[in-house]
């Protein structure tokens, strides 16, 4: 890709729309990343009941990748902001997380023990966030505002793509290649085996791709097109923060709240401690008093005149969100909420409830994994549609409303599981899930994208995370409770709490504000 910034006459250009085949080139990286974490979505509550995981287990077991992106994408997305290589901004993140993450992939279905494979996932999935993170800036770094919209569809589409043969791979290996579905008590299926080998071959192909087909604009030519927008009115809705606003995010500000987050924290555990609750919740009312404790860092560090340390800087980023992301952080708590519990539940709510299996090491809770697997391929074949649909008309009907009709669909299908008794019918209410996917992959991301100066798109994009993992993790933390002490064990009813939670953040977009049409 040329420069287009003509440092020899100074003149400002506008950021020049890009090809189809440039987009093309950019995102396919993306679909190999999310092949390799739809894998870890698809099979990974498998793993953990073959390793002996009870029901009730699951969504505690899974409370690793939240955490893990609650950590690493911040940070990722502060680096990559500063990073600038040879191989330029944020393909260095693409390059070494994908190794990683291809080793992660190799190794996990190995893993021996059930403890073995819970770290696993803490370390496959702080390699997807590597990789991941700065995809999402990436598209707002490259393309002008009136491509967003198309280059976060077209990353879904490619999600989409490579998700659909993902989620589908065990079954494929099984009936197409005939590897063996069913293995001894304790033993993973080489069917779930070949599929991460697969995956992690493939998830590095994708992204060396990216990685040496594109080229990034460097830092003087980002802010000489930034400006350049900027004098035309195109990123006047971006948000800039000021000196002035910077300043009101005093030493004693973070102290006050630091101090009332530790007090309601530690508050709270220790009211769980003495009415006998489950310790699982002592891990919200410990990050509540850990966030307390970061600002009191943040506030002495400040106090001392440390105001450029990464801690400092995403704390005081976050603080100084725009309206735009407070508004859509709504949204995403209870999108990603239905989502963790449509991860944490599929498989054992099919194989109880629409198969009658309950031992993992049974043929006919094979089967069921398969097809829960077969399903969530539906899923994403729908998303690849879905993501056309949004393409060709977000700048006509307005992102916002697409959005909200998305996750209704979505909410529809998620609870209609447990109206379908069929298994072969239940590609219809994992085709609607596909509709919600497909947005919630794309649209928050343009519209975040389009209230975001360009040298924050990195930690603003990584911020934004914060309200992708939170509300995993008190899905984690509390929806096994509820299922286990409410409904017996019931999976499926993890699944109807997930329709009902995607249908409210449905209700929830009605108060994002939608930038202008471009």
């Amino acid at each position: 890709m040329p420069h287009y910034y003509r440092e020899r006459d100074h003149r400002m250009t506008q950021k020049p729309a890009l090809s189809f085949w440039q987009i093309w080139n950019m995102c396919i990286g993306f679909m190999g990343i999310q092949f390799g974490f739809e894998l870890q979505v698809s099979n990974v509550s498998r793993i953990f009941q073959t390793l002996g995981a009870n029901i009730d287990e699951i969504a505690i077991l899974w409370v690793a990748a939240p955490l893990t992106g609650l950590i690493v994408q911040p940070i990722i997305g502060y680096m990559s902001d500063k990073t600038w290589t040879r191989l330029g901004r944020r393909r260095p993140y693409f390059f070494y997380g994908a190794i990683l993450s291809t080793l992660a992939l190799l190794i996990m279905p190995n893993s021996p023990t059930l403890w073995i494979a819970a770290g696993m996932l803490w370390i496959m999935d702080a390699s997807f966030n590597i990789a991941m993170e700065p995809f999402r800036a990436f598209v707002g770094d490259m393309l002008p505002n009136r491509q967003r919209s198309l280059g976060y569809a077209m990353q879904t589409f490619f999600i989409g793509t490579g998700a659909s043969v993902a989620a589908a791979l065990p079954w494929i290996m099984t009936n197409m290649f005939g590897v063996a579905n069913e293995a001894d008590p304790g033993i993973i299926p080489d069917s779930v085996v070949y599929a991460f080998y697969t995956g992690g071959i493939f998830l590095l192909i994708c992204v060396l791709w990216t990685v040496f087909t594109t080229k990034e604009y460097a830092p003087e030519e980002l802010e000489a097109f930034n400006k350049a927008e900027q004098a035309i009115g195109e990123a006047a809705a971006a948000h800039t923060q000021s000196d002035e606003e910077r300043a009101l995010i005093t030493p004693q500000r973070h102290k006050s709240g630091g101090l009332l987050w530790l007090i309601v924290g530690a508050a709270a555990s220790l009211l769980i401690y003495m009415t006998d609750g489950s310790y699982r919740l002592h891990i919200l009312s410990g990050g509540v008093a850990v966030f307390g404790l970061l600002r009191l860092i943040v506030s002495a560090s400040k106090a001392k005149g440390k105001t450029t340390s990464a801690i400092v800087e995403i704390t005081d980023d976050l603080m100084l969100m725009p309206t735009v992301m407070k508004q859509l952080a709504v949204v995403q708590f209870f999108s990603w909420f239905a989502m963790f519990a449509m991860w944490s539940f599929t498989t054992p709510a099919v194989t109880a409830f629409h198969f009658g299996a309950l031992d993992p090491s049974s043929e006919l809770y094979n089967t069921g994994a398969n097809w829960a697997g077969v399903l969530n391929s539906v899923r994403n074949i729908v998303t690849i549609g879905a993501a056309i649909f949004i393409a060709l008309c977000a700048n006509r009907i307005g992102r916002r409303k697409i959005h909200m009709l998305n996750l209704t669909l979505g909410g529809i299908g998620l609870a209609s599981f447990y109206l379908v008794t069929d298994p072969d019918w239940l590609v219809v209410s994992m085709g609607l899930v596909g509709f919600g996917w497909a947005s919630i992959l794309s649209i928050p991301y343009s519209l975040l994208s389009s209230a975001v100066a360009h040298h924050k798109m990195g930690i603003y994009m990584g911020i934004f995370n914060f309200f992708i993992v939170i509300p995993q993790i008190v899905a984690s933390t509390t929806l096994g409770l509820l299922v286990s002490e409410l409904f017996a064990g019931q999976a499926i009813y993890g699944l109807v709490f997930a329709g009902g939670s995607m249908i409210i953040a449905a209700l929830a977009t009605l108060n994002v504000a939608e930038p202008e049409a471009e």
